[in-house]
């Protein structure tokens, strides 16, 4: 027997559809997307939040030597966290000055930028000599890295002239270029959101087991003035009213006020106490910023190796307090209130006087009438 056509009516083909849509499991998952509806519409329409965490500050720094050269100073900063950066160059610049004028281009000064070739070939490669400081088979093509092999020693380097490495890039050079120089530091880093410290000194730093040293024992030819003015300096972003206590503050050196100090440095310091700030504008704009107080300090070391490092300190520690500010604008009815306030007392003392003239008138006239005045 052959079928040659299977014919199905339509309708028994329907309602066997429907039939199968309608069974319990399709049942049972039509509940649970009614569950699910109300909770996808209210995700819809109502606000949502998520965190954002800030971990560090943005922060301006404006300062100006006035006595000290470009090529003697360096910026490094630290903090409780363990982080160190040392001579500071990323998104910061030296600019030289010469009596309160920049003198010359703005100094972005880099290994990379001074390298050079020295010394005898290894393997096709120039390698300099480490003066007996670097391990084994290793090169020293820059000053920069001879002066490191030299830290990790922990021997000085008073000597940086004989260096040839060092002569070639003209360090020591640009110290004796730019003596009678001062330099101003500028531009902004990022620190941790931990007590720290940042500070400008002489000579190349370097981590040598626990200690931060200075090098300054490659600079016998400048003189520690560490007089400067502190153009900016601000944690965050500015608001309306804010103030900078150390904005425009000038510090002079007691190398200028008594010149007989030989052999002798000065080294400032500033305590700042940080305090986070929100500041909110009437338009809803929000402003998460910092303010700070700041006590300060100064130090002559009359020997400069034992006393401690000259240089321009400053110590920050962050408030757990926070400052929030709104601003809100008076309602009409406030300011009817008061301007009946100051309606009414206006009346009320110029009663009072115009009653005390009006009786001590009467009062005068009264006695000049019965002849007791004189």
């Amino acid at each position: 027997l052959k079928v040659k056509v299977l014919h199905i009516p339509l309708r028994m083909a329907v309602d066997r559809y429907c039939a199968a849509l309608s069974g319990p499991g399709n049942r049972l998952g039509g509940r649970l997307a009614l569950l699910i509806y109300p909770s996808l519409l209210s995700s819809l329409f109502a606000p949502s939040s998520s965190p954002r965490v800030k971990a560090d500050d943005d922060m301006q720094i404006n300062v100006t030597f006035h006595e000290m050269p470009c090529a003697a100073m360096s910026l490094d900063v630290m903090d409780s966290s363990g982080q160190t950066e040392l001579d500071v160059d990323h998104d910061f610049y030296k600019q030289r000055m010469k009596g309160g004028l920049p003198i010359h281009e703005v100094i972005t000064e880099t290994v990379e930028a001074t390298a050079g070739t020295a010394g005898a070939t290894k393997n096709g490669k120039q390698c300099g000599s480490c003066y007996g400081a670097g391990n084994p088979g290793q090169c020293c093509n820059t000053c920069q890295e001879v002066t490191d092999a030299y830290a990790r020693k922990g021997w000085s380097l008073s000597q940086i002239q004989t260096i040839e490495q060092c002569e070639r890039e003209g360090v020591n050079s640009k110290v004796v270029e730019q003596l009678g120089e001062g330099c101003m530091f500028y531009g902004h880093i990022m620190v941790n959101k931990v007590s720290g410290n940042f500070h400008f000194a002489p000579g190349r730093s370097f981590n040598q087991g626990h200690l931060h040293v200075h090098d300054i024992a490659s600079l016998p030819e400048v003189v520690f003035n560490m007089s400067h003015t502190v153009n900016r300096l601000s944690f965050g972003e500015d608001f309306p009213g804010v103030v900078n206590p150390l904005d425009s503050v000038t510090k002079v050196s007691d190398l200028e006020l008594k010149p007989g100090l030989v052999d002798s440095a000065s080294m400032f310091q500033y305590f700042l106490k940080v305090v986070p700030t929100s500041y909110t504008s009437l338009s809803g704009k929000r402003i998460l910023t910092n303010q700070f107080s700041v006590t300060e300090n100064e130090r002559v070391l009359q020997q400069v190796n034992a006393n401690g490092l000259p240089g321009v300190f400053f110590f920050y520690d962050i408030s757990p307090l926070k400052v929030i500010y709104n601003e809100e604008k008076s309602s009409f009815l406030h300011f009817l209130t008061s301007v009946c306030a100051i309606v009414g007392g206006v009346f009320t003392v110029s009663g009072i006087v115009d009653s005390f003239v009006y009786h001590g008138h009467r009062a005068l006239k009264k006695k000049i009438e019965l002849g007791k005045f004189s």
